[in-house]
């Protein structure tokens, strides 16, 4: 059964790091899967974070450019998003998604990802 779980979220002020993690378990091949990460503010839609394709080659959403780093460990079926300088906005459930799918490009909407895990909250304080 294919499964993604999420840890790492918790409470951090703003201009703190949080380190987000995505096991996942499974999914057959998952070194050739897109995996991606989105969020979802309390009444908003979830929105794309950024992903990482399987030749390790990362995208981003606008909001997280340059604070924002994926990577992944293959040996470990895990992948990570790295948040620095976070900012209020940020507050959010963080989703891990994976995609079977060997891309050149990582897509960035939802629909476009077959599995996901239950999301892990990161709250960011003033």
């Amino acid at each position: 059964q294919e499964q993604l779980v999420e840890s790492g979220g918790g409470l951090v002020q703003a201009g703190g790091s949080l380190r987000l993690s995505c096991a996942a378990s499974g999914l057959i091949s998952s070194s050739r899967y897109t995996m991606g990460w989105f969020r979802q503010a309390p009444g908003k839609e979830r929105e794309f974070v950024g992903a990482i394709n399987w030749r390790f080659s990362t995208y981003y959403a606008d909001s997280g450019k340059g604070r924002f780093t994926i990577s992944r460990d293959n040996a470990k079926n895990t992948v990570y998003l790295q948040m620095n300088s976070l900012k209020p906005e940020d507050t959010a459930v963080y989703y891990c998604a994976a995609r079977r799918s060997i891309d050149a490009v990582a897509p960035t909407t939802t629909r476009d990802y077959n599995y996901w895990g239950q999301g892990t909250q990161v709250t960011v304080s003033s």
